[in-house]
Order: C-alpha cells, then sequence, then structure tokens
C-alpha cells in the first residue's frame, strides 16, 4: 500500500510539476500581439513573429493570408487568457509609473531623449523620427504615458542608440493607438482599448490591446528579445488545470487513507 501510494504521490507530482512550467513557458512576453475582442487582418501577408492571442474574444481572422511564426495563435484559450491577466498587470504598472517629464502638446518627432517616464496628459503624436538615447546602458527603460490616443503620421520612426533596446519601450495608451502608413515603430504599446496598424507599419516590440480589437493590414510585428524585459511583478501565477486538481484531489485521499491505516495498526 505504502508503495502504491508513493508510487502515486510521485506521478501525481511530476505532472503537477509539468504542468506549471507549461503554464509560465508562455507569459505575456511571448505575444507580439494579443487583443481583447479580435484580431483581424486584411487580405495581406502580415508577418507575426511570435504569439499571436485573444482573450476574453476568440476570433482571428485574416491568418492566413497572414503567417504566424516563430508562435502560435491563441484563440480564447487559457494561454491567452493568462496573457491578458499579465498585461493588466503590466498596464497598470506602467499608468503608475512617476511622472519624469511633461511633454503634452509637443510632437515626438525631432526630439532626442534619455531613459525616463514621459507623460502626455491627453494625446500624443508622432511625425518624423524619435531618437532614443540609453547613453550606454543595454537596461535603459522609456515609458510613454499617454492619457488618450497615440497617433502617428505616416513613415513616422523610433530610432534607438547608443544600447537602447526595443524591450525597454513602452508606450501605455489610456485608449487606442494608430500607426500611420509604413510607420517603423520600436517598443511595446499596451493599450487600454484598440491598436490599429496601417498598411506597411512595422513593430519591434509587442502589440497588446487589453478590451478591443487588433487589427492588422500588411504588417511586420516582431516580439522583441533581450533588453531590461516586463517588470518581475508581471510575470503570470501557474494556475491548475482540472486534470490537474483532480490529481491533487487524489493525492489528498491516499495521504488521509494512509494515516487512517497507520492508526488502525
Amino acid at each position: 500500500m505504502n508503495r502504491k501510494c508513493l508510487t502515486v504521490q510521485a506521478l501525481g507530482f511530476a505532472a503537477l510539476v509539468c504542468y506549471s512550467s507549461a503554464a509560465v513557458a508562455q507569459p505575456l512576453s511571448s505575444f507580439a500581439v494579443l487583443g481583447g475582442s479580435t484580431v483581424t487582418n486584411t487580405a495581406t501577408p502580415t508577418v507575426v513573429s511570435g504569439n499571436l492571442g485573444v482573450s476574453p474574444g476568440s476570433a482571428v481572422t485574416g491568418f492566413p493570408p497572414g503567417i504566424v511564426t516563430g508562435g502560435t495563435i491563441h484563440a480564447a484559450d487559457s494561454v491567452a487568457a493568462q496573457a491578458q491577466n499579465e498585461l493588466t498587470t503590466l498596464y497598470n504598472i506602467l499608468a503608475s509609473s512617476a511622472c519624469n517629464t511633461d511633454l503634452t502638446g509637443q510632437d515626438l518627432g525631432g526630439l532626442t531623449l534619455t531613459p525616463g517616464v514621459y507623460c502626455f496628459s491627453s494625446s500624443a503624436q508622432l511625425t518624423g523620427t524619435l531618437t532614443l538615447d540609453a547613453q550606454g546602458n543595454p537596461n535603459a527603460v522609456f515609458i510613454f504615458r499617454i492619457g488618450s490616443t497615440l497617433t502617428t503620421a505616416s513613415a513616422s520612426s523610433v530610432l534607438l542608440i547608443n544600447s537602447a533596446s526595443n524591450c525597454g519601450v513602452f508606450w501605455q495608451v489610456g485608449s487606442s493607438a494608430t500607426l500611420g502608413t509604413g510607420t517603423a515603430l520600436a517598443g511595446s504599446i499596451v493599450a487600454l482599448t484598440s491598436i490599429t496598424l496601417n498598411t506597411g507599419a512595422s513593430v519591434n516590440g509587442r502589440v497588446l490591446a487589453r478590451n478591443g480589437a487588433v487589427t492588422l493590414d500588411n504588417n511586420q510585428v516582431t516580439v522583441c528579445s533581450g533588453g531590461p524585459g516586463f517588470p518581475s511583478s508581471v510575470q503570470g501565477i501557474p494556475t491548475l488545470s482540472g486534470w490537474a486538481m483532480m490529481v491533487l484531489t487524489g493525492l489528498l485521499v491516499l495521504f488521509g487513507l494512509a494515516a487512517l491505516r497507520r492508526r488502525a495498526t
């Protein structure tokens, strides 16, 4: 009886460990595109490098002709739900970051900025090129807190210099973001509502919408790697599947039976 209990306990523990490892293997950081209601691509060959997901909505349209490479489509599954939970945490962390510089009313185009938190009480506009200078620090972080909308003009871009990383740039948007035709944006767009990438726009970072849709049109979205990454508090806590809960319940019953048998003898 004791050997059987030990065997079942070992198998159950291994199953739980394996499940937990799988649960944390696909955090928000692995998603190139994540929508809240839908992810839509027009009849164009958009390429998403990394995971693509939607939750709590379930509609993913336009793939194909859109392509997901180096990742998987997660439509209203547990992985997408976990990523959305982490996205909410990330959004709140960014939105509560202490502001270093107020840029309300200024166009980001033509500016050269060093690491810090830059705030817009309402909308933000990028026309031309924004240069982000990490001053030799590969872990430098640039946060843009935007009260309402982020809009970029056609052919706008973000230039990273002196060890700046795509993974160290965050655009927290209070409503929706719209990238103009041919825009080349660096960093993670973290929008409360929706994100639209017009024809030919590209993002080296992430496109993350909490409640609304992500709309794509002949775009390149590549999940970034390296750099400072997300705050540690954003990483998800593994949850147990129904099967894993059954195993855990069985283990508890076996422990109880073993204890009763020892008392009886």
